[in-house]
């Protein structure tokens, strides 16, 4: 999320991040503000609960006025490594809320501030990009994931349906299925013999994905020129899915 953030960034767009902890969000709004001359703004909001998405909307709205483009990108699951007949009600839960049910509540609230601000002439169209993985594409041998596949597989339909019933609003639908991408997180598990070796034999161009190699497609999507594009699923993710 961090990457594709300062990817809009290095095009000149005015930011809003969300994070539970606003701490979190305030290094990385100094510095772009002061390397990319743009405008970005911090708000603490969890995406679990819908009294902070509407106050995210609240302070976006009383900021900037209106919003082109949203991302969401949350995600996460609890029971990883859990097979399918051991795991747990409370962690299927859990990991539904965070990553389908935050998809749900986030688009509708910026949906309708989008097409408020489209009504008053404030812009001239909406962009929604839902995360999702290329485990919303195809199941895992690797490691037993069965809410997360779910849930992004979800998130991946839930982005058709959007489309289609926003597809004469001016406001596109689209999805990003990511590949094993280095970050922060996971540069460390990826580096291991293990995920080298899966690379080797899963992975068609045989390496993770870099900084920055997500970035363009969250652009093109977000941009008022990626207009006839909606309902679509796309996966980086180096050919995985292809063979």
């Amino acid at each position: 999320g961090k990457q594709m953030a300062e990817g809009f960034a290095q095009q000149n767009a005015n930011l809003v991040l969300l994070a539970r902890r606003v701490e979190r969000l305030e290094a990385s709004a100094k510095e772009w503000s002061e390397k990319y001359g743009v405008d970005v703004l911090p708000v603490a909001c969890d995406v679990t609960d819908a009294d902070s998405i509407a106050n995210a909307v609240k302070a976006v709205k009383e900021h900037f006025g209106h919003c082109e483009v949203i991302v969401n990108d949350a995600g996460g699951e609890k029971g990883t490594g859990t097979p399918l007949v051991d795991y747990k009600r409370e962690d299927w839960d859990f990991t539904l809320n965070l990553d389908l049910t935050s998809v749900f509540t986030v688009t509708q609230a910026f949906v309708n501030f989008m097409k408020e601000a489209m009504a008053e002439g404030k812009q001239t169209y909406g962009r929604v990009i839902n995360i999702a993985s290329i485990y919303g594409l195809v199941g895992n041998t690797a490691i037993p994931t069965i809410a997360y596949h779910t849930t992004k597989g979800a998130v991946v339909n839930f982005s058709r349906g959007a489309a289609a019933e926003l597809a004469t609003s001016g406001i596109t639908v689209n999805t990003i299925c990511p590949g094993y991408f280095y970050t922060e997180l996971t540069t460390e598990t990826l580096n291991s013999d293990y995920f080298q070796a899966f690379a080797n034999s899963s992975v068609p161009m045989k390496r993770y994905g870099n900084e920055g190699e997500l970035n363009s497609v969250a652009v093109f999507l977000g941009a008022e020129e990626s207009s006839y594009i909606t309902g679509q699923a796309i996966a980086v993710d180096g050919g995985y899915t292809c063979v």
